[in-house]
């Protein structure tokens, strides 16, 4: 994918939150430390430094939610961090009930809070990080993408 091609997907997913342009994609992917694992209608861009590894953004095309696009996405990028990581990590909305729900299912669990940290319309809302050992397991709790 292009970073032309990442920033509108991103932008159509986060429709609540400022969408990644295409220099700031660009930027990441220029980086030797980032990965982009990519589906159909969606990706997941992360990074592994020093054994660890973190989420940096996923993104499915709002029209292809609850498809299983985020979790084969989940299981891509996790299963290609485990080779140089222990520990994987993420920072996500706390008014993201789908994105939570779909981080616990791979063992997420909230490690520490961020308050006000995403501004909305009207209100801020905090960030929950979440952590996850490597390799990861699955959970049968229902999926959240």
């Amino acid at each position: 994918m292009t970073p032309e091609a990442l920033a509108k997907l991103h932008d159509a997913a986060f429709s609540k939150d400022r969408a990644w342009s295409a220099d700031e994609f660009r930027a990441l992917l220029d980086s030797p430390y980032c990965h982009l694992s990519t589906a159909q209608n969606g990706f997941a861009l992360w990074r592994a430094i020093a054994g660890e590894a973190e989420l940096l953004t996923i993104a499915t095309h709002p029209d292809h939610q609850r498809q299983g696009i985020g979790t084969e996405l989940m299981q891509q990028w996790m299963r290609t961090a485990q080779d140089s990581a222990g520990t994987a990590f993420l920072e996500v909305a706390a008014d993201n009930a789908p994105a939570t729900r779909l981080y616990a299912q791979f063992g997420f669990e909230v490690v520490s809070r961020r308050a006000g940290y995403y501004k909305r319309d009207d209100h801020k809302v905090e960030a929950l990080i979440m952590r996850a050992p490597l390799p990861f397991t699955v959970s049968q709790k229902s999926s959240g993408d």
